[in-house]
């Protein structure tokens, strides 16, 4: 058999890049499996952290948005709210998303029952806050986005090649079940194997249905599902109105929608058609709406939808109100915009409308984050997180052990036929994780360049 299609050259090929890839992603992998096991129970933690501002006496009787937003601006003077969150439940509290003349943005606990102001954090000051960012961005914005796709698309290629690696040649069994009586580097490599075959699929599982988050692979599904018809509803893109702005839903609230909307244009308000319906009244100043956030409530109560929803403010004079019911089942998702000077309906978007690419994902993310199932489906999603952080600590701990004092410890570098069947794969890697690909070609030309210069310093 030619060396191109040794199967021992195939494994040695795959594992120097197993190696590598490890060795650079687990830190990232492991601060994505910390950060999402933590926000699996996001609730929970908040809840234990922050009694005080989330739980309140249940009451029958609840006051007014504007009495509401009122009493959570007042340790804010001169502030604006962005936001707010309905209780999701009874016994708890009014979450009002506030940006202050001077800090960061704030969200403030109110008791909807009371008007009481329960108190008031930046998000990312908290434990979960902090997980939140971290887990999306590295808290390095778009370049830490970047570098948090790279690590997933490196991730599930990882995932894909342990399991060739390490699959034995006594078959399943001795792969599952590993002897109990090892020790030493042994008892590190077949646990390493394992817990990798143990939790493969729920690990490939969190990061394909996370990957429509990245900037780049989720841009590219998104525009390639809305082109093909399989995404956001193209007869609710323009909402039933030429598109005059650039300004993305995702932009008018902050990241507050189910991400089929995101990139989904904006509507506006007409101050035209509000003042004409109002013959003798004065123009609607353009720092605040025409109709209030109460006159907002009852339009979203007379269109059926009741709480627990978001309900995003204009950020100018032409925005809209924009309010989101995300329930954990995205079968009940809805939103709908509302005209902030005429009250009109602007546009109402349902599961329903979706098109199947839609659909899968916003199904993929809510079972993603553990809520779909309940406590069944965190401690489901829980268990590719604690595999993760087993795989991402022993990988490095067995190199380091079996490495020779004073060198790295790579496997043998790649013959020249099986570089050729490599651009294969990378292609194949760049059609379905363009960062990956990209990765894997810089990597191999630094890896070939670096030989050439080595050879070049032995024959000089």
């Amino acid at each position: 058999m030619s060396e191109i299609w040794s199967s021992a050259v195939l494994h040695r090929a795959i594992w120097r890049w197993h190696f590598y890839a490890g060795l650079l992603c687990a830190p990232f992998m492991l601060i994505l499996a910390v950060t999402g096991a933590i926000y699996l129970f996001n609730d929970e933690i908040n809840d234990l952290i922050y009694p005080r501002e989330r739980l309140v006496a249940p009451s029958q009787h609840q006051i007014a948005l504007s009495e509401i937003a009122s009493a959570a601006l007042s340790p804010f003077p001169g502030g604006r709210v962005t936001r707010i969150d309905t209780p999701a439940a009874p016994g708890r509290s009014v979450q009002v998303f506030v940006s202050p003349q001077q800090g960061e943005p704030v969200r403030v606990f109110v008791d909807p029952g009371t008007g009481a102001v329960l108190g008031s954090h930046i998000y990312t000051h908290t434990l979960v806050g902090f997980a939140d960012v971290a887990h999306g961005s590295l808290m390095l914005g778009t370049f830490g986005d970047g570098i948090v796709e790279l690590a997933a698309c490196w991730g599930f290629i990882l995932t894909v090649s342990g399991l060739y690696l390490w699959w034995p040649k006594g078959g399943a069994r001795a792969a599952l079940l590993p002897r109990l009586g090892v020790r030493g580097r042994a008892f590190w490599k077949e646990w390493h194997a394992a817990i990798g075959l143990w939790t493969a699929v729920l690990v490939m599982f969190l990061i394909l249905t996370g990957l429509p988050w990245a900037n780049l692979w989720g841009d590219l599904l998104r525009r390639g599902a809305d082109v093909a018809g399989i995404g956001y509803p193209v007869s609710h893109r323009s909402h039933g109105a030429p598109v005059t702005s650039t300004l993305t839903v995702k932009d008018a609230t902050g990241g507050t929608v189910p991400w089929t909307l995101e990139a989904a244009p904006a509507p506006q308000s007409d101050a035209h058609e509000a003042h004409r319906h109002a013959a003798m009244a004065p123009p609607a100043p353009l720092d605040r709406p025409a109709i209030g956030l109460d006159a907002v409530a009852e339009r979203l109560a007379a269109a059926g939808l009741s709480a627990p929803y978001r309900l995003s403010l204009p950020r100018n004079a032409d925005g809209a109100y924009i309010a989101v019911l995300y329930p954990d089942q995205p079968e009940g998702q809805r939103t709908l915009y509302i005209d902030q000077y005429s009250g009109r309906v602007i546009d109402d978007v349902r599961y329903a409308d979706y098109g199947v690419v839609a659909k899968a994902v916003e199904l993929g993310v809510q079972i993603h984050m553990g809520n779909y199932f309940g406590r069944l489906n965190q401690i489901v999603m829980l268990l590719p997180c604690i595999g993760i952080v087993f795989l991402c600590l022993s990988g490095p701990y067995m190199w380091w052990r079996r490495r020779p004092k004073g060198h790295l410890g790579a496997p043998r570098a790649l013959a020249a036929p099986t570089l050729r069947t490599l651009v294969a794969i990378i292609l194949t890697l760049g059609l379905i994780f363009p960062l990956a690909g990209a990765s894997l070609a810089l990597v191999l030309a630094c890896d070939l360049l670096f030989r050439r210069l080595a050879h070049r310093s032995r024959t000089a």
